[in-house]
Protein backbone atom coordinates (compact mmCIF):
# COMPACT_ATOMS: atom_id res chain seq x y z
CA UNK A 1 0.00 0.00 0.00
CA UNK A 2 1.22 4.04 -0.69
CA UNK A 3 3.21 4.78 2.24
CA UNK A 4 0.76 8.31 2.54
CA UNK A 5 -1.84 5.62 4.07
CA UNK A 6 0.11 5.19 7.02
CA UNK A 7 1.71 9.00 7.86
CA UNK A 8 1.53 12.40 5.83
CA UNK A 9 1.99 15.72 5.91
CA UNK A 10 5.79 16.43 6.09
CA UNK A 11 9.07 14.97 4.48
CA UNK A 12 10.48 14.26 7.56
CA UNK A 13 7.14 12.20 8.38
CA UNK A 14 7.10 10.65 5.44
CA UNK A 15 11.11 9.43 5.86
CA UNK A 16 10.00 7.80 9.30
CA UNK A 17 7.19 6.44 7.74
CA UNK A 18 9.63 4.72 5.20
CA UNK A 19 12.16 3.72 7.51
CA UNK A 20 9.15 1.85 9.71
CA UNK A 21 7.35 0.67 7.07
CA UNK A 22 10.50 -1.23 5.55
CA UNK A 23 11.45 -2.78 8.37
CA UNK A 24 7.84 -4.32 8.96
CA UNK A 25 7.61 -5.47 5.51
CA UNK A 26 10.82 -7.23 6.18
CA UNK A 27 9.66 -9.05 8.41
CA UNK A 28 6.76 -10.09 10.23
CA UNK A 29 6.39 -9.86 13.97
CA UNK A 30 3.34 -10.65 16.36
CA UNK A 31 2.47 -9.54 20.10
CA UNK A 32 2.89 -13.01 20.91
CA UNK A 33 6.56 -13.48 20.41
CA UNK A 34 7.32 -10.23 22.03
CA UNK A 35 9.70 -11.42 24.34
CA UNK A 36 11.61 -12.66 21.36
CA UNK A 37 11.06 -9.44 19.01
CA UNK A 38 14.78 -8.69 19.41
CA UNK A 39 16.09 -11.59 18.15
CA UNK A 40 14.08 -12.08 14.78
CA UNK A 41 16.05 -12.52 11.68
CA UNK A 42 15.66 -11.31 8.60
CA UNK A 43 16.60 -13.95 6.13
CA UNK A 44 17.04 -11.62 3.46
CA UNK A 45 19.93 -9.92 5.20
CA UNK A 46 23.28 -11.53 5.48
CA UNK A 47 25.09 -8.50 7.39
CA UNK A 48 24.77 -7.61 11.10
CA UNK A 49 23.04 -5.24 12.05
CA UNK A 50 20.39 -5.67 9.31
CA UNK A 51 19.65 -9.64 10.08
CA UNK A 52 17.91 -7.84 13.31
CA UNK A 53 15.67 -5.45 12.03
CA UNK A 54 14.14 -5.19 15.64
CA UNK A 55 17.50 -5.55 18.01
CA UNK A 56 16.80 -2.35 19.59
CA UNK A 57 13.59 -4.18 21.19
CA UNK A 58 16.06 -6.60 23.31
CA UNK A 59 19.08 -4.55 23.69
CA UNK A 60 17.53 -1.32 24.21
CA UNK A 61 17.85 0.64 27.49
CA UNK A 62 14.92 3.43 26.60
CA UNK A 63 11.94 1.00 26.31
CA UNK A 64 8.35 1.91 26.12
CA UNK A 65 5.83 1.18 27.77
CA UNK A 66 6.24 1.16 31.35
CA UNK A 67 4.51 0.97 34.84
CA UNK A 68 4.10 4.58 36.16
CA UNK A 69 3.51 4.09 39.17
CA UNK A 70 7.15 5.36 40.28
CA UNK A 71 6.39 8.70 39.14
CA UNK A 72 7.98 12.12 40.94
CA UNK A 73 6.01 15.08 40.94
CA UNK A 74 7.69 18.06 39.22
CA UNK A 75 6.97 21.84 39.12
CA UNK A 76 9.47 22.21 36.13
CA UNK A 77 7.92 20.27 33.35
CA UNK A 78 6.48 22.39 30.56
CA UNK A 79 2.79 22.73 30.19
CA UNK A 80 1.53 20.29 27.00
CA UNK A 81 -0.89 22.58 24.56
CA UNK A 82 -3.16 20.59 21.98
CA UNK A 83 -3.95 22.05 19.39
CA UNK A 84 -6.38 19.30 17.18
CA UNK A 85 -8.76 20.81 15.01
CA UNK A 86 -11.35 18.52 12.93
CA UNK A 87 -10.04 16.36 9.84
CA UNK A 88 -11.79 14.36 7.24
CA UNK A 89 -9.19 11.51 7.81
CA UNK A 90 -8.26 8.17 6.63
CA UNK A 91 -8.90 4.61 8.69
CA UNK A 92 -6.49 2.04 8.29
CA UNK A 93 -6.08 -1.53 9.92
CA UNK A 94 -2.43 -1.54 10.19
CA UNK A 95 -2.43 -5.42 10.64
CA UNK A 96 -1.69 -4.81 14.37
CA UNK A 97 -4.24 -2.12 15.44
CA UNK A 98 -6.95 0.25 14.87
CA UNK A 99 -5.64 3.51 12.79
CA UNK A 100 -6.61 6.79 12.21
CA UNK A 101 -4.33 8.55 9.71
CA UNK A 102 -5.02 12.47 9.25
CA UNK A 103 -4.89 14.25 5.91
CA UNK A 104 -2.25 15.99 3.94
CA UNK A 105 -1.45 19.29 5.44
CA UNK A 106 -3.18 18.91 8.67
CA UNK A 107 -2.75 21.54 11.25
CA UNK A 108 -3.18 19.77 14.22
CA UNK A 109 -0.09 19.77 16.68
CA UNK A 110 1.31 18.94 20.27
CA UNK A 111 2.58 22.04 21.62
CA UNK A 112 5.66 21.45 24.09
CA UNK A 113 7.76 24.10 25.60
CA UNK A 114 8.35 26.49 22.08
CA UNK A 115 8.79 23.53 20.42
CA UNK A 116 5.81 21.98 17.81
CA UNK A 117 4.95 18.25 16.71
CA UNK A 118 2.87 17.95 14.04
CA UNK A 119 -0.01 15.14 14.74
CA UNK A 120 0.28 12.26 12.14
CA UNK A 121 -2.24 9.76 13.20
CA UNK A 122 -3.54 7.82 16.36
CA UNK A 123 -3.84 4.15 17.33
CA UNK A 124 -5.17 1.90 19.75
CA UNK A 125 -4.45 -0.94 21.80
CA UNK A 126 -6.32 -3.28 24.04
CA UNK A 127 -5.42 -3.54 26.67
CA UNK A 128 -3.88 -0.60 28.07
CA UNK A 129 -0.04 -0.93 27.48
CA UNK A 130 1.16 1.72 30.25
CA UNK A 131 -0.13 0.65 33.85
CA UNK A 132 -0.51 2.11 37.31
CA UNK A 133 0.76 -0.44 40.03
CA UNK A 134 -1.23 -3.32 39.30
CA UNK A 135 -3.59 -1.18 37.44
CA UNK A 136 -3.86 -1.99 33.82
CA UNK A 137 -6.89 0.13 31.81
CA UNK A 138 -9.02 -1.79 29.42
CA UNK A 139 -7.39 0.12 25.94
CA UNK A 140 -4.93 2.78 25.65
CA UNK A 141 -5.18 5.26 22.51
CA UNK A 142 -1.88 6.74 21.21
CA UNK A 143 -1.35 10.05 19.63
CA UNK A 144 1.60 10.13 17.14
CA UNK A 145 3.88 13.51 15.96
CA UNK A 146 6.54 13.89 14.04
CA UNK A 147 8.76 16.93 13.22
CA UNK A 148 10.68 18.05 10.22
CA UNK A 149 13.88 17.14 12.35
CA UNK A 150 12.56 13.58 12.88
CA UNK A 151 11.87 13.69 16.89
CA UNK A 152 9.07 11.88 17.59
CA UNK A 153 6.18 12.62 20.59
CA UNK A 154 3.67 10.60 21.60
CA UNK A 155 0.39 11.82 23.45
CA UNK A 156 -1.16 8.33 25.30
CA UNK A 157 -4.71 8.48 26.78
CA UNK A 158 -5.89 5.79 28.74
CA UNK A 159 -9.26 4.18 28.46
CA UNK A 160 -11.68 3.14 31.10
CA UNK A 161 -14.86 1.54 30.94
CA UNK A 162 -18.04 3.63 30.76
CA UNK A 163 -19.93 6.10 28.90
CA UNK A 164 -19.91 5.78 24.60
CA UNK A 165 -17.11 8.01 23.04
CA UNK A 166 -19.39 9.13 19.54
CA UNK A 167 -15.91 9.91 17.81
CA UNK A 168 -14.58 6.13 18.65
CA UNK A 169 -18.22 5.09 17.37
CA UNK A 170 -17.14 6.59 14.23
CA UNK A 171 -13.58 5.05 13.94
CA UNK A 172 -14.80 1.99 14.74
CA UNK A 173 -17.29 1.86 11.95
CA UNK A 174 -15.56 2.99 9.59
CA UNK A 175 -12.44 1.14 9.99
CA UNK A 176 -11.72 -2.07 7.64
CA UNK A 177 -11.25 -5.85 9.30
CA UNK A 178 -9.10 -6.84 6.49
CA UNK A 179 -5.36 -5.65 7.68
CA UNK A 180 -3.47 -3.04 5.35
CA UNK A 181 -7.01 -2.02 4.09
CA UNK A 182 -7.64 1.71 4.48
CA UNK A 183 -11.25 3.77 4.00
CA UNK A 184 -11.44 7.32 3.01
CA UNK A 185 -15.13 8.13 3.92
CA UNK A 186 -15.40 11.87 2.73
CA UNK A 187 -18.92 11.89 5.39
CA UNK A 188 -17.16 11.06 8.55
CA UNK A 189 -15.06 14.15 10.01
CA UNK A 190 -13.48 13.38 13.06
CA UNK A 191 -12.79 15.79 15.58
CA UNK A 192 -9.48 14.74 18.18
CA UNK A 193 -10.39 16.94 21.33
CA UNK A 194 -13.47 14.21 21.55
CA UNK A 195 -10.79 11.59 22.34
CA UNK A 196 -9.05 13.64 25.01
CA UNK A 197 -10.15 13.91 28.76
CA UNK A 198 -11.54 17.40 30.12
CA UNK A 199 -8.85 17.90 31.96
CA UNK A 200 -5.39 17.93 30.13
CA UNK A 201 -3.19 19.86 32.74
CA UNK A 202 -1.84 16.25 34.63
CA UNK A 203 0.29 13.77 33.09
CA UNK A 204 3.24 11.71 33.08
CA UNK A 205 6.53 11.69 31.22
CA UNK A 206 9.90 10.49 30.38
CA UNK A 207 11.89 9.08 27.79
CA UNK A 208 11.04 6.17 25.47
CA UNK A 209 10.15 4.23 22.37
CA UNK A 210 7.69 3.35 19.58
CA UNK A 211 5.79 0.51 21.92
CA UNK A 212 6.37 -1.83 18.01
CA UNK A 213 9.05 -3.24 15.87
CA UNK A 214 11.53 -1.49 15.93
CA UNK A 215 11.60 -0.19 19.21
CA UNK A 216 13.17 3.05 17.99
CA UNK A 217 14.26 5.07 21.39
CA UNK A 218 14.43 8.89 20.98
CA UNK A 219 10.22 9.23 21.78
CA UNK A 220 9.10 11.82 24.31
CA UNK A 221 5.88 9.85 26.30
CA UNK A 222 3.29 12.34 27.55
CA UNK A 223 0.63 9.86 29.01
CA UNK A 224 -2.45 11.51 30.30
CA UNK A 225 -3.33 10.86 34.07
CA UNK A 226 -7.03 11.15 33.25
CA UNK A 227 -8.67 8.63 31.24
CA UNK A 228 -11.41 8.89 28.69
CA UNK A 229 -14.30 6.37 28.49
CA UNK A 230 -15.89 4.26 26.34
CA UNK A 231 -18.78 1.86 26.61
CA UNK A 232 -18.43 -2.09 27.23
CA UNK A 233 -20.16 -2.71 23.43
CA UNK A 234 -17.43 -0.56 22.41
CA UNK A 235 -14.61 -2.49 23.74
CA UNK A 236 -16.18 -5.55 22.66
CA UNK A 237 -16.23 -3.98 18.93
CA UNK A 238 -12.02 -2.76 19.54
CA UNK A 239 -11.17 -6.53 20.66
CA UNK A 240 -13.21 -7.84 17.22
CA UNK A 241 -10.16 -6.18 15.45
CA UNK A 242 -7.53 -7.29 17.54
CA UNK A 243 -7.36 -8.44 21.25
CA UNK A 244 -4.06 -8.46 22.81
CA UNK A 245 -2.25 -6.16 20.88
CA UNK A 246 -0.33 -4.72 23.79
CA UNK A 247 3.53 -4.22 24.88
CA UNK A 248 4.15 -5.69 28.46
CA UNK A 249 5.85 -2.93 30.62
CA UNK A 250 9.60 -2.53 29.89
CA UNK A 251 11.94 -1.98 32.76
CA UNK A 252 12.96 1.49 33.53
CA UNK A 253 16.60 1.27 33.62
CA UNK A 254 17.18 4.10 36.31
CA UNK A 255 15.03 6.56 33.92
CA UNK A 256 12.76 8.94 36.38
CA UNK A 257 9.52 9.40 35.60
CA UNK A 258 7.76 12.86 36.06
CA UNK A 259 4.43 13.98 36.87
CA UNK A 260 2.61 17.39 36.75
CA UNK A 261 1.72 17.67 40.44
Amino acid sequence: MKIKTIFTGTIASCLFAVTTLMAAEAVEWSYHEQEEWGAIHDPSQTVAPHMYPYAVCGLGQHQSPVDLASANPSRLLNKLKIRYPADTVNFYNSGHGVQVNFSEGYQGQLLIGGEAYPLIQFHFHEPSEHVIGDRTFPAELHFVHVRDDGKIAVLGVLIEIGQENEVFQTVLDNTPYTGKDSNQNPSASINPVLLLPRDKRHFYTLAGSLTTPPCSEGVNWYVLANPISISEAQLAQLKSFYSDNARLPQDLNNRVVAETP
